[in-house]
């Protein structure tokens, strides 16, 4: 790229040159007057051309965010410019998930001796990894008559980490295994949690006697406890598809939306908790991420999660089953709008497994509102959906009926009742028949 005359730069020269031939031609001094002053300005910044262009370099102050936050998109020009240069431009293309400041992306920038820097505040609305694409750059020379845009500036990548929710849970969880966990087994073991005094026994270790209580009873007693036990939650997310409308962390979310962010905020909760965590993601045939705790498997969950997409390869319930084994004393919390009758299938598949298996229905509350006139008759579309939920609210009860509950993401406080209700089934004494 060169340097080339501007608008402003051809006008000047256009004009003068007219009102000088004017001048000369019929004897008119007063158009002179007005075009000296013109062919001067062209003259000055003619002569005044720069003859480098600029470098510019690019940086984020981030590259890794949550929804919500936002970072500092930064374009530098390091010292040692051409002197001649008088001002740079930039602006970046604007994307549906990205909000910056100033609204318009674009800021200039006054060249001085030392270095020059441009800032634009860049705030992700959704996750996902997406990419800041190149900005216009633009150099321009003293009384902007010539310019020069520059392209060697790259683009920069962003990765949006769904938003952790607040999320929490009650500490029921039925059937824990394991013994890393911090949740109260209902067996006696090494632990936090008291459970009794009882007299010494042979192995009892010296730091758990209760002196207190032997010495008044002048007999070793002990302090015993319940163990503290793990279990493995698995979090299936179903991409299938993805129902509703979608406008970011500030509006309204779409299913996929709801679960990926119940996912993140779910998967965090028991990780923070000590059990292990597993994710299954059903638009793909090789990504998820396998069985394990703490913070780095939180971000390698989130990581995953990022790349969730609708337009997935679909597995149907076999691929399903034989894929992805999992455990029958596992908590299963399926994310899901429940619609597609693979998923539906696969959870009926987990229960006859001995799984104990948890829906949360993702389906936004306000489906029936949203209208497609693009893909369906106005009129007819709304009845079409109204038959397919009472379809859907069927398979719900047939779900119930097995003793799989469906709740509606909303949260902290979302699982806490059938946490309460499926920890009390699996501690409940079996019939053997």
């Amino acid at each position: 790229m060169r340097w080339r005359p501007t608008h402003a730069q051809i006008r000047a020269i256009c004009v003068a040159a007219v009102l000088l031939a004017v001048a000369v031609l019929f004897r008119r001094p007063d158009a002179a007057v007005f075009g000296l002053p013109l062919a001067f300005l062209a003259g000055w910044g003619r002569f005044f051309r720069p003859s480098e262009q600029p470098e510019v370099h690019t940086e984020l102050d981030a590259d890794v965010l949550f929804e919500g936050q936002a970072t500092t998109y930064r374009l530098r020009v390091p010292e040692g410019v051409d002197p001649d240069i008088d001002l740079i431009v930039a602006a970046l293309p604007r994307t549906a998930w990205f909000q910056y400041d100033p609204p318009q992306a674009a800021i200039a920038e006054p060249v001085s001796n030392g270095e020059v820097q441009l800032e634009v505040g860049v705030r992700s609305k959704r996750w996902g990894l997406r990419s800041l694409e190149r900005p216009t750059v633009t150099a321009t020379s003293a009384v902007g008559a010539y310019r020069v845009q520059v392209t060697s500036v790259e683009s920069q990548a962003v990765t949006t980490l769904p938003l952790r929710e607040g999320f929490e849970a009650v500490d029921a969880v039925p059937r824990p295994a394991g013994l890393v966990g911090l949740h109260r087994s209902r067996r006696p073991g090494e632990g936090t949690e008291l459970a009794g005094v009882r007299p010494f026994r042979t192995g009892d270790r010296l730091r758990r006697i209760n002196w207190a209580v032997s010495a008044r009873t002048r007999e070793l007693h002990v302090t015993s406890t319940w163990s503290d036990r793990d279990t493995e939650v698995v979090i299936m997310v179903d991409t299938g598809g993805e129902i509703g409308v979608s406008e970011g962390i500030d509006g309204r979310s779409s299913s996929l939306d709801t679960a990926v962010r119940a996912a993140a905020a779910v998967a965090e909760h028991y990780l923070r908790n000590g059990d292990r965590v597993r994710l299954i993601d059903t638009g793909s045939l090789f990504r998820g991420v396998r069985s394990g705790s703490g913070r780095a498997h939180l971000r390698r969950i989130l990581d995953t999660l990022v790349h969730a997409d609708r337009r997935g390869r679909q597995q149907d319930e076999e691929q399903l089953a034989r894929r992805n084994r999992v455990r029958s004393d596992s908590l299963v919390l399926v994310l899901s709008p429940l619609l597609r009758p693979v998923m539906l299938g696969y959870i009926v598949t987990l229960v006859h497994s001995g799984c104990t298996v948890i829906a949360i229905d993702t389906l936004p509350p306000d489906i029936t509102s949203i209208l497609e006139p693009e893909a369906h008759d106005v009129r007819s579309w709304p009845l079409a959906w109204r038959l397919r939920l009472l379809e859907r609210r069927r398979d719900l009860d047939r779900l119930s009926d097995l003793g799989v509950p469906t709740v509606p993401w909303r949260g902290s406080g979302t699982l806490d009742e059938v946490l309460r209700d499926a920890a009390r089934l699996s501690a409940a004494p079996r019939i053997r028949s």
